[in-house]
């Protein structure tokens, strides 16, 4: 009999963290390998940032907080929210805790119910259904194809509702495409919202600050002020502030639903770092030009990633508004053979090849629920893209 529990036969590990762990394996082995898997910046944590986190070390800020975050970071966040967008809330309406990724799970650890429905757009981020079956939910998959810009429709969200559903996910600008909702997409998914009282909404902002050609950031709960008694607005330091390895998540959302998580969090991990902490009030209350800095090179790569890809036989990117991929279609190589006569027959086989001929790691689309498409991190060294493209160009010019 295994150790195993059953329920965690209904997850999967992150396909995205095991693209990366292999190509960190196959170059500790001495393989050329050129990793596009992580949705990792490449740029340094800002020094101001770093000095904030040693000064609190000398303090002796090294001891257990309180469980959900200190109340200088909370209130660092509540300024961020209002001066940014908009939102006001209060230290009993914000939660921090170890990543963006803690955040969402303990929300929905502390909401769903066996049976309950949360709707998730597709494609999606990896570990949206992962952790809805975590929780005992049930992911509703809405298919948001290219042609409708990688979006979910008011249409199509109103027919996935049914009196099941707990939440809707929304993530803008989008892992792993990049599309990001106008204010005026938003405001046609909060009418339908609005006609749902029972429905709450996850706004996964991450991505905020990535954002380009002069595309206006919004957030649900700004756009609508009626869904803001209902909806968890989540958010980080991890992306725009470079600050992954750091892990700190935030969110705000009504006092009962912060409370209920911080429950959660009390028995899991307690609180996350304390220096990480108070890293992330320098984040938050400083310097905030670099992130303009940043987004210039961002902005580069994107559009050199998509002019290079679409060179490709067989690819079609499109042009994201923000974040740092791109989730350009594959479907011009389904059907070829590889030069040793393998067949490409889906998106897992090309990324597949990709590795194994020209030593690019990428993630199948697969991963995100909407195929035959691959996604591609841009937020690696501008010489390193301009390989990695040449030898995809290559790799399937190889195709036959």
């Amino acid at each position: 009999m295994s150790i195993v529990a059953k329920s965690l036969s209904r997850i999967k590990p992150s396909p995205t963290i095991a693209v990366t762990d292999l190509a960190r394996r196959l170059k500790a082995e001495g393989r050329d390998i050129i990793g596009l898997g992580a949705g990792e910046p490449d740029f340094d944590t800002p020094d101001h940032i770093k000095e904030a986190a040693i000064a609190a070390i000398r303090r002796g800020e090294t001891k257990y907080t309180n469980v959900d975050g200190t109340p200088e970071l909370k209130a660092a966040i509540a300024r961020k929210f209002k001066r940014e967008n908009g939102l006001d809330y209060s230290p009993q309406q914000i939660t921090v805790g170890a990543g963006g990724k803690q955040v969402l799970y303990n929300a929905l650890m502390a909401t769903l119910d066996p049976g309950d429905e949360v709707v998730i757009p597709a494609p999606y981020w990896v570990s949206y259904p992962d952790m809805v079956l975590l929780a005992g939910g049930v992911p509703v998959f809405v298919p948001c194809p290219e042609n409708r810009g990688f979006k979910l429709r008011p249409e199509d969200l109103d027919a996935a509702i049914t009196p099941r559903t707990k939440w809707v996910i929304l993530c803008s600008p989008s892992n792993p495409t990049g599309a990001a909702y106008t204010r005026a997409e938003l405001a046609e998914l909060a009418e339908v919202l609005l006609r749902h009282p029972h429905v709450w909404v996850m706004s996964d902002d991450i991505y905020e600050h990535l954002v380009y050609d002069d595309f206006e950031f919004a957030t649900i709960a700004q756009v609508e002020p009626r869904l803001y008694p209902r909806t968890l607005t989540v958010n980080g330091v991890s992306k725009a502030y470079c600050m992954t390895g750091w892990r700190i998540g935030y969110a705000g959302g009504p006092a009962e639903l912060v409370k209920a998580m911080a429950v959660v969090q009390s028995q899991s991990t307690s609180n996350p770092c304390s220096i990480s902490q108070a890293a992330a009030v320098a984040a938050l209350d400083g310097d905030q030009s670099f992130i303009a800095r940043n987004n210039a090179i961002f902005k580069e790569r994107r559009d050199l990633v998509v002019r290079e890809l679409n060179r490709a036989p067989g690819l079609r990117c499109a042009k994201p508004e923000g974040a740092f991929y791109v989730y350009p279609s594959c479907a011009g190589v389904i059907g070829k053979r590889t030069p040793e006569g393998r067949a490409i027959e889906t998106s897992e086989d090309f990324a597949r090849y990709l590795l194994e001929s020209v030593g690019v790691a990428v993630v199948h689309g697969s991963a995100f629920g909407l195929d035959p498409y691959f996604r591609i991190s841009y937020a690696t060294a501008t010489p390193v893209l301009e390989e990695a493209c040449r030898r995809i160009v290559r790799a399937c010019e190889a195709l036959r």
